[in-house]
């Protein structure tokens, strides 16, 4: 049990009173979501603890809105009431074993971006798609590159990803193939909620960073590299990153992740000055994939080359507005060993070097019938360990109209 808090919180549990992450559940035998906070393995009715309808809703977004001043305020509240045993008989009928209810996507997605912050993982990636030359393009070290997804097709863990459809490269002189893609991977990624917005034309610095995004989360942004290989060139990623993003249930607020908070990797080059940094964004989340239960991956997300702070600051620079929702993902998490690579692609060397499975089979890309499982911690004050989770989903056939590439 956790010193600092009556609840019954076990040793080593990945939600301690310093974690406290946001999600939105269902109590077994009510139809009503409603917001609530993690802690031991238990969560709490946030709307009913603190008589406040802003949480009584199927989303967090009515409390996203409300700013920097009333999280922190909240935040306070909630510790509160949990560490003071005055409030313990009162509390108590208002914590849900979490293994009883029923979690939901935490939050009304409003816009979706993915970058591409890994250095790691665009060196790979290039070395796999421009071998000889150098792996990453003249940009990529002055400025975080990025994309416009589809916030209609985020999607809570534990939903079952269909496999997509889709073109794809042809031999020379025929026509492009079309069918379910047969080089199906995993991200393995993390993701930034915005809270407040900003006004149409206004930059966000990074020095704002904190008053505008809420918290993170663990995201699977589901890619067919097939169907990405023939469509990317002039325009980047389209069809074969939308039809599937997965988003963790519990999203971490900044403020218990001080202790995870870490300097980022040395500059290459002067940064612009919209991209400079006053104080440390990068954060210690240390990750790992697995792949039907077996783990396959640990990246670091410490080592990534663009923090949060710098991606925001990019993505508003040139007068792009926020909204109280807006989801922004960090790309691909891989580290410079081979164990701590974010997708298949990498893993496998793009299907040259098939992953073998405790089970004796192997893997190129992902089969159907596979489920990929993404969790993370990081450090906590007090000694703590800031658990953010899981991330998972399992992969499903591809639909016999999608197969024929004509509505049924």
């Amino acid at each position: 049990m956790t010193a600092a808090t009556w609840a019954d919180v076990p040793a080593g549990s990945p939600f301690p009173l310093q974690n406290l992450p946001y999600g939105v559940f269902t109590p077994a035998g009510d139809a009503r979501p409603r917001v609530g906070v993690a802690i031991g393995a238990h969560v709490l009715d946030v709307a009913a603890v603190l008589g406040d309808d802003t949480f009584a809703h199927g989303a967090l977004n009515p409390f996203l809105a409300q700013g920097r001043a009333r999280w922190t305020a909240v935040r306070a509240e909630l510790t509160a009431l949990l560490t003071d045993a005055r409030h313990r008989a009162a509390v108590t009928p208002h914590l849900h074993p979490l293994d009883e209810v029923t979690l939901h996507l935490p939050f009304e997605v409003a816009d979706y971006v993915d970058f591409y912050a890994s250095e790691h993982h665009a060196t790979n990636v290039g070395r796999m798609f421009r071998p000889g030359a150098d792996p990453l393009t003249p940009q990529w070290k002055h400025l975080p590159i990025g994309y416009h997804g589809r916030a209609g097709t985020v999607v809570a863990s534990g939903t079952p990803v269909v496999r997509p459809c889709g073109q794809k490269r042809p031999a020379e002189g025929e026509l492009p193939g079309f069918g379910p893609s047969a080089r199906l991977d995993f991200e393995a990624e993390v993701g930034f909620v915005v809270g407040t917005g900003s006004a149409l034309g206004t930059p966000v610095g990074t020095g704002a960073f904190a008053e505008h995004v809420f918290g993170v989360c663990l995201v699977n942004d589901w890619s067919a590299r097939d169907v990405q290989a023939w469509e990317y060139v002039p325009l980047g990623p389209f069809l074969a990153k939308s039809f599937a993003t997965s988003v963790s249930p519990w999203i971490v607020p900044l403020e218990a992740l001080g202790a995870a908070r870490v300097t980022p990797p040395e500059r290459a080059h002067e940064l612009r000055p919209y991209l400079r940094e006053a104080e440390d964004w990068g954060l210690d989340l240390r990750l790992e994939v697995r792949l039907n239960g077996q783990p396959v991956s640990r990246p670091p997300f410490s080592a990534m080359y663009w923090t949060g702070a710098q991606m925001l600051a990019h993505m508003t620079v040139n007068g792009a507005s926020l909204r109280t929702g807006d989801l922004y993902a960090s790309g691909t998490v891989s580290g410079p060993e081979a164990g701590e690579r974010g997708c298949l692609m990498e893993l496998t060397w793009g299907g040259e070097e098939p992953l073998k499975l405790a089970d004796g089979t192997s893997r190129a890309f992902l089969e159907d019938g596979d489920e990929v499982t993404i969790t993370a911690t990081a450090p906590g004050a007090e000694g703590t360990v800031i658990g953010f989770g899981e991330v998972t989903g399992e992969i499903l056939p591809a639909r016999a109209e999608g197969r024929s590439g004509v509505s049924a």
